[in-house]
């Protein structure tokens, strides 16, 4: 069997011009062998020639020739007439099961001095709540308040894929029933040199990296979560992020204006708190809705203000989309296509010698995809703006801006602004409330009794 499995991966790689990365596969041993063989048998090396051209091209790009801020539903409360409709709508699509949530969590907590899954790091002000549960209990509190089970995918990646499914059945699935719950791994993709030749880390392993949040598309197809989706009437998914504490899983207003305007893909953002910050911003490029990397975006616009003295592109990504699955299909389907991007890396490797080099300087590129990618691809987006002190604070650093220390302050902050509408005296401490307990501040309201009054109001 194994020979058969050489045989064919030889011809396969010989087809695309990689076959050296077997140069080496008569010196392995049995273990050795089955490593790399089963690396090589994860790519799907037809297609690696289109994205190794695509990045290692000396064409060049042309430059927009327009760029103008999207159109944003901005914050407006219930009283609205149109706020009304689209929550009307969104809670309609999760009352018969039509939207999905999948959730990006293959990160790991190294740069929180963290030993484990991002996910599993506690930022809860008093509970030592974890990432993992305020995202599952939203799910949970958001199916039991419409009578049906919300599914919840979670993308892992190869280096945490067992802890975070550990950390679920540790949690008995967070409330969630087992069924509920799906996991995915996150794909990878070779690191390549200037002349678009695999590397190897070792001569029984190919220098790989994870295919970035772009990668969660043909994750869902490998993975068969796709078909599942389909199966259960799935008709659009939720994507966010696991480093947000505060993002509002499931939200039927953003549900409700995405499918009222019959997008293929919004986004949810929120305004930036300065020109320099460095967050992409949405924008309407050539006519199509894109995210732009702060640093290409020139000083002038950056720094433009409208009427109202606000910046004209401040519309701050925050990685929260919606997703028609339709749509999702004509990605996978190969009628659109996600493009590739190239990050400059020193990639340890084996040179032609066999000997393993450690490079000084860079001498590889690393494939991307990112997901926000697939917006210009839309024929259709929504843009909703959000308050940022109620759904973005995000868990990047280990100290200071984006630190587990001010994502707990924000959910203290909002607690804290919910006991305010109440009309509560507040703690001098932290407050905190749990998701099962209320998922907004309206329900805080309705559920709250003299027997809850605390700092912390969560039954779970």
């Amino acid at each position: 069997m194994t020979d058969a499995r050489r045989a064919a991966l030889t011809e396969r790689l010989r087809a695309i011009g990689q076959q050296h990365v077997l140069n080496w596969a008569d010196e392995l041993d049995a273990a050795g062998l089955e490593r790399l063989l089963s690396q090589l048998e994860r790519l799907e090396l037809e297609r690696l020639p289109r994205l190794i051209e695509s990045v290692t091209s000396t064409d060049t790009h042309a430059a927009p020739t327009s760029v103008e801020p999207p159109a944003l539903i901005e914050c407006s409360s219930d009283d609205d007439p149109r706020t009304r409709e689209a929550r009307q709508a969104g809670e309609e699509l999760l009352s018969r099961g039509a939207v999905a949530t999948f959730l990006v969590a293959g990160g790991q907590g190294t740069r929180l001095g963290y030993d484990g899954p991002k996910g599993r790091f506690p930022v809860g002000p008093l509970t030592n709540r974890s990432l993992f549960a305020y995202h599952a209990h939203r799910v949970l509190a958001t199916s039991r308040r419409y009578g049906t089970p919300a599914p919840l995918y979670v993308m892992t990646s190869e280096a945490n894929h067992e802890s975070t499914v550990a950390a679920f059945d540790e949690a008995q699935h967070f409330g969630l029933e087992p069924s509920q719950v799906h996991f995915l791994i996150q794909g990878m993709l070779p690191a390549v040199d200037r002349e678009g030749r695999m590397l190897l880390a070792a001569k029984d392993s190919l220098a790989l990296s994870p295919d970035g949040h772009g990668g969660c598309f043909e994750a869902m197809r490998r993975s068969g979560a796709f078909d599942d989706m389909r199966a259960r009437g799935v008709e659009h998914v939720f994507y966010f992020q696991v480093d947000n504490p505060l993002a509002q899983v499931l939200d039927p207003c953003f549900l409700g204006h995405h499918a009222l305007g019959g997008a293929d893909m919004s986004t949810k953002v929120v305004s930036k708190t300065e020109p320099g910050e460095k967050v992409g911003v949405l924008g309407v490029v050539d006519g199509r809705t894109a995210v732009i990397e702060y640093s290409d975006l020139p000083a002038d616009l950056a720094e433009a203000r409208d009427d109202q003295g606000r910046l004209r592109f401040r519309a701050g990504n925050i990685a929260i989309h919606l997703l028609r699955l339709d749509f999702i299909a004509r990605l996978l389907e190969g009628e659109l296509r996600l493009p590739v991007h190239r990050a400059n890396k020193k990639v340890p490797y084996v040179d032609s010698s066999g000997r393993r080099v450690e490079p000084t300087e860079p001498n590889a590129i690393k494939l991307e995809m990112f997901v926000f990618d697939a917006l210009p691809l839309a024929e259709r987006s929504i843009t909703q703006e959000v308050r940022r002190e109620d759904e973005f604070a995000p868990v990047k650093n280990a100290e200071g801006v984006d630190s587990p220390a001010t994502a707990s302050e924000a959910l203290s902050d909002q607690a804290k602004r919910w006991m305010t509408a109440a009309g509560l005296a507040l703690p001098r401490g932290p407050a905190e409330v749990g998701p099962l307990f209320a998922l907004d501040q309206d329900e805080f309201l309705r559920n709250l009794t003299k027997s809850d009054f605390g700092p912390v109001f969560d039954r779970a």
